[in-house]
């Protein structure tokens, strides 16, 4: 008989390290088979001392206890006595509640299924509250569940959940985004900023506050949830999603990449403004601020992690963000030198890094456009009228749009979908830029365009194949869900003005 599921899978991270996962099934009457099949680190470690205790089933996986509850009634598979089934028969609106509990510590008393949900209700309400002043609310306040869910306990938020979606069939593009990429943080952490969800905002300055107080000028790229290091990418042995195999670890653990300075210096002005900016943050932001003036000269690998260069984004989002925490530096601060560093900063590059057009180019030796050209007059490096920027977004929307979808750069000769996919962060960006020159209309296409770029579940990733209609790489993306606020926020702010 065919069964039709509505189901809601919970995670929660609770202070013993415990993870719930809760599944509540309806069904339209009939049979429902439930398997349980788990495996850790892989598949390297598999169920082991599997019993049922009080109607409940206990076990080992790894060093991780295991309970599931609702499920008394499940057997061993066959051979496989690790795997467990559960045939249930349920009538049109019968509710069966399945509770799994996976911790790193002994498990405590058993969950109860109706409070598990109400105050889980409650969480979500209280972390996610109406957004009236950002466009598109229902997308926005989706967007916000999307980067509190991809939040840990250490206030680390992961670049995606995922690992291993190819962004190109059997290209080798496949790579680990479920680790704390400092900049992907900082641009959540604005964004949050912007809409008034201060814990998103707190949980960013506290992580990215605690690694520049440690490591100071060698802060790394990304790091894991925990704060350390970023293993070294490496491939399993395991079949991967079609078209892509494998990885776990990111090469990004080994890459420089200025910029993460100058956003970290946005974010934490951007928490000074709404006066949550303590004593260890001014710290912070004192130290990021020291590591622009040590290493901004230096060859680094961009906001697209690329080849050591000298890039232009790179060092206009340091003028922006040394800009950005002189205007509320306490007084008797650094202000003035922070001033300073920046107009020398921006000298340097109006020397090095506009084209003979007179737009923006991407690096001293590199004369071509990038989309993320268009940041600097949106973050205040400077200003929205700046001749060098109207032109280089004209010349973006020019030469790097297809079917109203915006790419990063061109890769070589070939058409712009044959290199990538289109970039949705750019398409918020382009948004956003529109709506900053007044320009309305153009502005809304662009976040109407950008924002239908999802699968079913309102998810959206790194790259969309506009060809095929077809999401690519790791979701959901962190730093695009926070683009989409920015610009929802920018587009109702103008909207008013």
């Amino acid at each position: 008989m065919h069964t039709e599921l509505f189901h809601v899978v919970l995670a929660t991270q609770a202070d013993n390290g415990c993870v719930l996962a809760h599944r509540r099934e309806r069904v339209n009457g009939g049979g429902l088979r439930v398997v349980l099949d788990l495996a850790a680190d892989f598949g390297r470690y598999r169920v082991r001392d599997l019993h049922q205790d009080d109607g409940r089933w206990t076990a080992r996986l790894g060093d991780l206890y295991v309970r599931w509850d609702g499920a008394a009634a499940a057997t061993p598979h066959g051979d496989h006595d690790s795997v467990l089934h559960l045939d249930l028969d349920l009538n049109e609106g019968d509710v069966h509640d399945l509770v799994l509990e996976v911790s790193r510590r002994p498990l405590g008393e058993p969950v109860r299924p109706s409070s598990a949900w109400a105050a889980t209700r409650q969480a979500w309400n209280d972390r996610v509250p109406g957004l009236p002043e950002v466009e598109g609310e229902r997308d926005a306040r989706h967007a916000a569940a999307v980067l509190h869910g991809l939040t840990s306990g250490s206030g680390g938020m992961v670049a995606a959940v995922t690992t291993s979606l190819p962004e190109r069939a059997e290209e080798g593009r496949n790579y680990d985004y479920r680790y704390v990429w400092i900049r992907d943080q900082c641009y959540a952490g604005c964004a949050a900023a912007e809409v008034g969800l201060t814990s998103l905002l707190d949980a960013a300055v506290h992580f990215i506050g605690d690694r520049l107080r440690y490591d100071g000028s060698k802060l790394k790229p990304a790091y894991t949830v925990d704060g350390r290091d970023v293993p070294s990418q490496r491939q399993l042995d395991l079949p991967g999603y079609p078209g892509g195999t494998v990885v776990v670890g990111n090469h990004v653990n080994a890459q420089f990449q200025l910029d993460v300075f100058g956003e970290a210096l946005q974010l934490f002005a951007a928490a000074a403004r709404g006066d949550r900016l303590d004593g260890d943050g001014w710290r912070a932001a004192e130290i990021a601020a020291d590591g622009v003036a040590d290493t901004w000269r230096e060859p680094e690998a961009g906001i697209w992690e690329l080849d050591d260069r000298i890039w232009t984004q790179s060092r206009l989002a340091c003028v922006a963000g040394l800009r950005a925490i002189a205007k509320v530096a306490p007084g008797g601060g650094r202000a003035a030198e922070w001033l300073s560093l920046a107009d020398t900063i921006l000298a340097d590059v109006a020397a090095t890094g506009v084209h003979s057009t007179g737009r923006w180019q991407r690096a001293a030796d590199d004369e071509r456009l990038d989309a993320a050209l268009l940041l600097p007059a949106l973050r205040g490096a400077i200003p929205p009228d700046d001749p060098r920027h109207l032109a280089a977004m004209e010349a973006i929307r020019a030469d790097l749009t297809q079917d109203g979808y915006l790419y990063r750069f061109r890769h070589d000769s070939r058409p712009l979908s044959d290199a990538e996919g289109a970039f949705l962060i750019c398409g918020y960006w382009m948004s956003e830029a529109l709506a900053q020159q007044g320009r309305q209309v153009d502005a809304a296409r662009w976040f109407e365009r950008t924002r239908a770029a999802c699968g079913p579940p309102g998810l959206q990733t790194e790259e969309f194949d506009v060809g095929q209609r077809q999401l690519r790489g790791n979701l959901p993306q962190a730093f695009v869900h926070a683009e989409l606020l920015r610009a929802g926020r920018q587009l109702a702010r103008t909207a008013t003005d």
